[in-house]
């Protein structure tokens, strides 16, 4: 299996010397581990097995030069973790590892700002390809990956576009009011006071382009997973 490279980012060359794996399976993040020493030269790789987890780690130093994401983790849902990771990992690639590799799941994942996407169980040759692409500062996307142009793909990709824009706080404030939250609710929640929350639900709005809350939820809603996988019941 080889691999399509597009969109050259801005930078030309960056090397990787530290990885974090965000992924829920321990033997899964110890195999890719190694993979990641033998074909891309990282010589320490930290581990996470929740989004939390993966957040704090990016607070801490030395930060790592790339992570590496599994969109499927206990806390999180649809493609919330590739948001809310990309919202604080700043100039950090984020690669997205999954075995749901359907063509509208990677060219959701590339709309939320992912640098790029392998198939869980790629070869080790990929795997090479991948992070050789990412050094250059080019998306890589996997062997026959087809962009979808439906119109259901496209607004779903532009609200995962919107959703990328969010800062940290913002996407967590949003996560809330997806869970019903009112304000004073969300201000007891996050230890800030009412009228942050109010400042920030505002700059929600704005960057999401929309006029309520209401309004905002369902573009929420537009980033999970409903909708992009095919049916597999029967």
């Amino acid at each position: 299996m080889t691999a399509a490279m597009i969109s050259p980012q801005t930078d030309p060359f960056r090397p990787f010397h530290r990885a974090l794996i965000v992924d829920d399976h321990p033997l899964f993040c110890d195999a890719l581990a190694i993979t990641l020493k033998a074909v891309a030269g990282i010589g320490a790789v930290d581990t996470a097995d929740r989004l939390e987890s993966a957040l704090h780690r990016l607070g801490l130093t030395p930060a790592p030069d790339v992570v590496v994401l599994d969109l499927d983790l206990p806390d999180v849902t649809g493609f919330d973790g590739l948001i809310r990771l990309r919202a604080v990992a700043g100039d950090i690639p984020v690669v997205v590892v999954s075995s749901m590799a359907d063509d509208a799941v990677v060219s959701a994942v590339l709309a939320a700002g992912a640098a790029g996407f392998v198939p869980k169980h790629s070869r080790r040759e990929v795997f090479r390809a991948a992070f050789e692409s990412l050094s250059r500062g080019q998306v890589f996307v996997p062997e026959g990956y087809a962009p979808n142009t439906a119109q259901s793909s496209g607004k779903r990709e532009d609200a995962l576009h919107r959703l990328s824009l969010l800062t940290r706080q913002q996407a967590r404030i949003l996560q809330l009011i997806c869970e019903g939250r009112l304000n004073k609710q969300i201000a007891f929640d996050l230890s800030i006071a009412e009228t942050t929350v109010k400042a920030h639900v505002t700059a929600i709005m704005r960057k999401l382009g929309v006029q309520s809350r209401t309004q905002a939820v369902l573009i929420a809603k537009e980033a999970s997973f409903s909708g992009i996988l095919p049916d597999t019941d029967g």
